[in-house]
C-alpha cells in the first residue's frame, strides 16, 4: 500500500465499506430466510455470513462514531 490518502478520503472509503457491509448483511439475511425451509444447512451458512458482515459493520461504525453504539456489560 503505497498511496497516501488524506483523512477525508479515508472517511469516504470507510463509509463506502459500511454501505457495502450493510447491503451484504441484508442480502445474506434475505437468502437465509428463503432457504430456511428448503435447505437448513445453507440457511445456517447464510446466517453465519450475515453475522460476519454485521461484525464488520460494527467495527466500521465504531471507527466513524466511537462509543455511539453503547457499551456492553463486559466493558
Amino acid at each position: 500500500m503505497t498511496d497516501v490518502v488524506d483523512s477525508d478520503e479515508l472517511l469516504r472509503r470507510i463509509q463506502r465499506a459500511r454501505t457495502c457491509a450493510r447491503a451484504e448483511s441484508q442480502s445474506w439475511r434475505e437468502r437465509g430466510g428463503e432457504l430456511e425451509r428448503t435447505d437448513p444447512e445453507a440457511a445456517g451458512e447464510a446466517r453465519v455470513r450475515e453475522l460476519a458482515y454485521e461484525a464488520v459493520l460494527r467495527v466500521l461504525d465504531e471507527i466513524v462514531t466511537p462509543g455511539r453504539r453503547g457499551r456492553t456489560a463486559s466493558t
